[in-house]
């Protein structure tokens, strides 16, 4: 009896080391079947950024230079304000994030070579409300050129001829949230639509997603006169995340 109670204790020890073994090697396997899902992933988002921003230069060079031609009178100031603006999208877009100091310069150059289409009296309100020590105005958290088809928009779409025509453009940061709010009266003559290709708001958002998650918001609002967007993006929680998942 002695005997064949030490062979039952003895198979359930084997039946126990057995389990813990068999429990160990199926949490192994599922890591390691999670950090390969995690990495395809990683790499589909690279790929669909890749494909995005590679759209997006000739989009923008062809608006700017446009705008150049089109007002000869002014070239020289231009292609003195374009220098800056070239050097950033050749550059310093190439990088996978940039500081807001430096999207945010070189959109006020964007915004001053669209400038040259305007009348000399049209209402276009440029305010950059930056909190004083805010840290996330000199750190890499922004992905290069985010601003550029909101801007773009507001001098494509807008009436430009309507004595109470206008645009407005405000950069805010405060407490580790940027937004960037845009609006602008419509034009009676065009309407909003999307690019040749379907690259314009739908495309930002996309990419935006691929980066930022949860932690960006895009909202437009439209009606019979005016139209506008504000982008929003919680970098403090973009850093947290972008600390976390390294």
């Amino acid at each position: 009896m002695k005997a064949f109670l030490v062979i039952v204790i003895f198979l359930l020890i084997v039946a126990i080391v057995c389990l813990v073994y068999l429990i160990v090697q199926n949490n192994k396997k599922r890591l390691e079947l999670e950090k390969e899902k995690y990495l395809f992933d990683s790499k589909m988002r690279y790929l669909q950024l890749e494909n995005l921003e590679s759209r997006l230069d000739p989009h923008l060079f062809k608006n700017i230079l446009n705008s150049i031609q089109s007002h000869a009178y002014q070239t020289y100031y231009a292609l003195d304000k374009m220098a800056g603006v070239l050097d950033y999208i050749l550059y310093d877009s190439q990088r996978k994030m940039v500081s807001l100091k430096e999207e945010h310069e070189f959109a006020l150059r964007l915004i001053d070579i669209n400038k040259i289409k305007l009348n000399p009296l049209f209402r276009l309100d440029i305010r950059s409300n930056i909190g004083e020590g805010e840290v996330f105005y000199t750190e890499e958290l922004i992905a290069p050129l985010i601003c550029v088809e909101l801007i773009e928009n507001a001098f494509k779409h807008a009436d430009l001829a309507s004595t109470d025509a206008f645009i407005s453009i405000l950069f805010k940061l405060k407490n580790g949230h940027f937004d960037l709010l845009v609006s602008n009266k419509k034009s009676r003559m065009k309407t909003l639509h999307k690019e040749k290709g379907g690259y314009g708001l739908t495309a930002l958002n996309k990419r935006l997603e691929l980066i930022y998650g949860n932690a960006y918001k895009l909202e437009k609002n439209e009606d019979d006169h005016i139209y506008s967007t504000h982008l929003k993006i919680n970098l403090h929680d973009f850093k947290t995340k972008m600390h976390t998942t390294r």
